[in-house]
Order: structure tokens, then C-alpha cells, then sequence
């Protein structure tokens, strides 16, 4: 993957409104699955506009391609980044919602997510209570299909410059890179959190992007 260049893509998405509008679901996923197929910014603008231009919902459902196509591609990257280091090898099946690549053997599926408003805590008390934000997100985060209670490494994105807009980070991908190549220079199957969803025994951790 060349990141230097998706970089430069994802960046033409911050000139334009974050707005979800909605929560995501199934349905809104299936008219928009179309920008799983390229990461060109370009060419996402005009399969939206050839698929949305006479709906009625053109703008919420430009917004929600828009979305997807942002956290999609910076989660791609995210995932290429873990995968070129030694201890890491990428899942062989790529639709696996379950895992995206194996430390040390161990499984995980990542997301990417900006610090959570709704935990009703600040930063620094999430860094102390690493234990208590992660199940916060096993609760609260990816609902109907995207829910599941897997292993999971999440890296929390957030911007004390730019409150309002802690999402931009996700585009800052050489950065994140050189985050994530940090956390696996350290990595110790030990430190991992442990917790017992729904019978399922999880392991979870997370690695902090703070500017």
C-alpha cells in the first residue's frame, strides 16, 4: 500500500462536513457498498452523484458514502500498517469481520475510533481506566451486524487543538503508522485486557493517538 498517496486522498475528505446524520445501518451499507472499490476521492464524488442524484435522500446519503469511504480507507491503512511489522500477520481472509491480522498468534480485529463523547469522562481518566473505556465500546460501539464480541484493538484518535474534529486524524496515516509501529516494538500478550462477553472470553487493548 502506498501511503504517502492514500494519505493525500484521504485529506481532499476534510475539505467537506462530517455528517452522519444517522446511526449506520444495514440498509444505508448496502446502497453505499460501492466505496469499497477504490480509493480515488474523485471517483467516489461522481458514483455518488450517478448513483444518488435524483434521490430524494441525496444528501444524507452522500454524507454516509462519504463517511464510509473516510473510515473505511484510513482503517485499510491502519490494518497495512500493523501487518508490515515482524509480529504480525495479516488475516488470509480478507471478509473475516472477526480479524483483520494475528500478534504473536493472537487474533484481533482493529477500529479505528475517535475518544467518545457519550463515556462521559475525560482523556486522561480513560488512559488511567483503560479497562473500563474498553468495555464501554464492547457495550455501546458497532450495533446489528457489525456487532460482535471478538478480539479487538482499538485506536482512540483525539485532537486537544481541534476539538470539534478529532476525525481528521484519521487521515494523518505516516503518523499513525509510526504510533502503531511503537506499540508493536512493546507488545506483551500479558498487558492485554481480559473480560468475559456473553461467555466468550475477549482480549483488548488500546493504543492512544493524542495531538
Amino acid at each position: 500500500m502506498d501511503f504517502n498517496l492514500l494519505e493525500k486522498e484521504l485529506k481532499k475528505r476534510l475539505d467537506f462536513p462530517y455528517v452522519w446524520g444517522r446511526r449506520q445501518t444495514d440498509n444505508f451499507d448496502n446502497n453505499t457498498n460501492f466505496i469499497y472499490k477504490t480509493s480515488n476521492f474523485e471517483a467516489i464524488l461522481t458514483q455518488i452523484d450517478t448513483n444518488f442524484k435524483s434521490d430524494t435522500n441525496y444528501e444524507a446519503l452522500k454524507n454516509y458514502a462519504l463517511n464510509r469511504w473516510f473510515n473505511f480507507w484510513s482503517a485499510k491503512a491502519i490494518e497495512a500498517c500493523f501487518c508490515e511489522h515482524k509480529n504480525v500477520i495479516a488475516h488470509k481472509n480478507t471478509k473475516d469481520k472477526y480479524t483483520d491480522f494475528y500478534i504473536s498468534k493472537i487474533p484481533f480485529d482493529h477500529k479505528t475510533s475517535v475518544f467518545p463523547k457519550g463515556f462521559n469522562k475525560s482523556v486522561p481518566y480513560a488512559i488511567e481506566h483503560k479497562r473500563e473505556l474498553i468495555a464501554w465500546f464492547y457495550k455501546n460501539q458497532s450495533q446489528q451486524k457489525r456487532q460482535h464480541f471478538k478480539n479487538r484493538l482499538f485506536l482512540i484518535v483525539f485532537d486537544y487543538s481541534n476539538l470539534n474534529e478529532h476525525w481528521k486524524l484519521k487521515s494523518d496515516i505516516l503518523w499513525l503508522q509510526k504510533l502503531v509501529s511503537t506499540y508493536l516494538s512493546t507488545f506483551d500478550a500479558q498487558n492485554l485486557e481480559s473480560f468475559s462477553f456473553q461467555n466468550q472470553l475477549v482480549k483488548s487493548d488500546v493504543i492512544w493517538a493524542i495531538k
